[in-house]
């Protein structure tokens, strides 16, 4: 029988994977805020495309994928040390770590999404965003939150704000947060899924892992609930001893079936986010989509949600692509997936926007024939060069903040939820490391 992978190996290709995820919903909403274009498939109906509304050159604009890869991290990384000690007879140890990382899941997710909120209020308040409300770019503007009317209603704002992002993802002041709503209820449902089945032998497990991922198929689920399965399964298959022993008795069909799966993820990654029926290859995916997704279903999800699996699960199977993956720089990168994710956008919003557009807010344009005042234009994007050199600096810069959140601000909110739960555990529940990654 084959070794078993170390637990090193099972999950370091997993940060470089977030890190590539999180580096392309950053360029995704830079090319929607300066070439909105790429989101179609061609320039026009039946017309010519760029290099990058190409299949799968396209994935390097696309950002619905990434989040498709975030969901599926989170199924693989929290089931695999539950699942691997419930195969080592160990289960009630499982269980335990189960219920102490549900409960650091919300301490550890929610408070650096508190803190980048009020950053993003204050930043609001004090005008940072005014030379965003006038700049030509229909992503920036509609991000772009407006000042409140009053003192007191700037922390009513505030507080609706904070809320909805964990009702409805209505966050006024950080739109992108709208994904970590339904990010922490799939975290949830992987916990409360292994609680159910951490007495169950492998072999049913899985049955039940894929029975699972056909019901979130069916329903529509394709956001969150079909990812976070995919890795739940993946995770259990990753640890089988007769997948590990097939893989290695069978090394060309492993490599050739793992190249083919990334292969055909990056292409289902490729779908476009609208007008999919402008160019042939895409119409052909929307007609085929028609045959085998729910009636009513997003294309739009279905489809990066089907290449986020292909790819993760090629990638699995791939030490080629484990060992790329594996590379320091890239699970540097997927270090600070988190705060990249929880900043970005602001940033665009103010540096990037200031930098591209103009650090003031154009003047009026006169009164028209009835003596109404005319709204300001539009201010233009600088010239070329001037992008060309100006977005490589802010990833730069974007980074560096990250690990200056990632030093200062993600130990502050680790060490509130440590208090926390010392404050409210059992005294025969210990403090320890966690045992799931979150």
């Amino acid at each position: 029988m084959a070794p078993p992978p170390s637990p090193k190996r099972d999950i370091v290709w997993l940060d470089g994977l977030r890190g590539i995820a999180s580096v392309l919903v950053v360029t995704a909403h830079i090319c929607r805020s300066l070439l909105p274009y790429l989101i179609l498939p061609s320039l026009t109906d039946r017309g010519p495309s760029t290099l990058l509304q190409l299949p799968f050159f396209r994935c390097l604009v696309m950002g619905r994928t990434s989040v498709a890869v975030f969901a599926f991290v989170a199924g693989y990384i929290n089931s695999l040390g539950p699942l691997k000690r419930s195969r080592a007879g160990n289960a009630d140890a499982a269980l335990v770590g189960i219920a102490k990382s549900a409960f650091r899941r919300f301490g550890r997710f929610m408070m650096p999404a508190i803190v980048a909120t009020l950053i993003s209020w204050l930043a609001c308040q004090f005008g940072a965003y005014r030379v965003a409300h006038a700049a030509d770019s229909e992503w920036i503007r509609e991000t772009s939150p407006s000042p409140s009317g009053s003192f007191a209603g700037a922390f009513y704002d505030l507080f609706n704000s904070l809320a909805a992002t964990w009702i409805d993802g209505g966050n006024e002041y950080d739109k992108i947060q709208w994904t970590l709503t339904y990010l922490l209820k799939g975290s949830m449902m992987t916990y409360l899924t292994l609680f159910a089945l951490i007495y169950v032998k492998p072999r049913w497990r899985m049955l039940i892992f894929v029975g699972m991922y056909c019901f979130k198929w069916i329903s529509g689920d394709a956001l969150i609930g079909i990812n976070i399965y995919w890795g739940m399964l993946l995770a259990e298959v990753s640890i089988d001893p007769d997948v590990i022993d097939f893989g290695s008795a069978h090394p060309y069909i492993q490599a050739f079936g793992s190249a083919s799966l990334i292969i055909l993820g990056l292409f289902l990654a490729s779908y476009p986010e609208e007008h999919a029926e402008w160019a042939r290859w895409s119409r052909a995916m929307l007609n085929f989509g028609h045959k085998i997704f729910p009636f009513g279903s997003e294309f739009n999800r279905f489809y990066p949600a089907m290449g986020a699996d292909a790819l993760a699960a090629g990638i699995m199977f791939n030490t080629t692509a484990k060992t790329i993956l594996s590379h320091r720089f890239l699970c540097w990168m997927g270090k600070l997936s988190w705060p990249v994710y929880l900043i970005h956008a602001p940033l665009i919003r103010t540096v990037l926007t200031w930098v591209l557009f103009g650090a003031s807010v154009p003047p009026p344009q006169g009164k028209d024939q009835d003596g109404n005042q005319l709204p300001p234009g539009y201010l233009p994007l600088a010239k070329p060069w001037v992008v060309i050199f100006a977005v490589p600096l802010f990833y730069i810069f974007l980074y560096r903040v990250a690990s200056i959140w990632h030093q200062y601000v993600e130990p502050r909110c680790n060490r509130v939820t440590q208090q926390f739960e010392e404050l409210v555990f059992r005294d025969d529940a210990k403090v320890e490391k966690p045992l799931l990654l979150s």
